[in-house]
């Protein structure tokens, strides 16, 4: 689930970088706002997102990483309630609509990467000890 979460939200987040590079600085939609400094954190946080969900097979990896960027985005959204601006980083400033966003995807990715388990594990038979069941690696 962490692996699929950590594949969408990265690809979503990589459309949305790219979109703001496209757009310039301006507001989209009258809800988010577009400041180049956030673009190239989408880009970062997003490319990070969909190669350990696609490229990396180990699950602990993928879990901190989702988990870390999870923990920023929360920050982001707490602090976009604080000084919409963040101090002076964004010209623009951060809308009402982007700091719940940015919530919602901390809060999702926090509670995936940190708190659900991965009930789906996958067995296969080993080809050594028939009737032995082990747990698929990378899953």
């Amino acid at each position: 689930m962490v692996r699929l979460y950590a594949q969408y939200m990265g690809l979503a987040i990589l459309v949305i970088g790219i979109a703001g590079v496209l757009l310039g600085e301006r507001s989209l939609l009258n809800l988010v706002n577009i400041d180049i400094l956030e673009d190239a954190v989408h880009l970062v946080t997003g490319g990070l997102l969909a190669y350990v969900g696609f490229a990396n097979r180990d699950l602990d990896l993928v879990k901190s990483v989702v988990g870390g960027i999870s923990v920023m985005y929360l920050i982001v959204g707490v602090l976009g309630f604080i000084t919409p601006n963040l101090l002076g980083l964004l010209p623009h400033g951060y809308s009402g609509f982007d700091n719940v966003l940015h919530l919602g995807i901390g809060g999702i990715g926090i509670a995936l990467a940190w708190f659900m388990s991965e009930s789906s594990r996958h067995y296969q038979v080993a080809s050594t000890s028939p009737g032995k069941e082990t747990p698929e690696s990378g899953i």
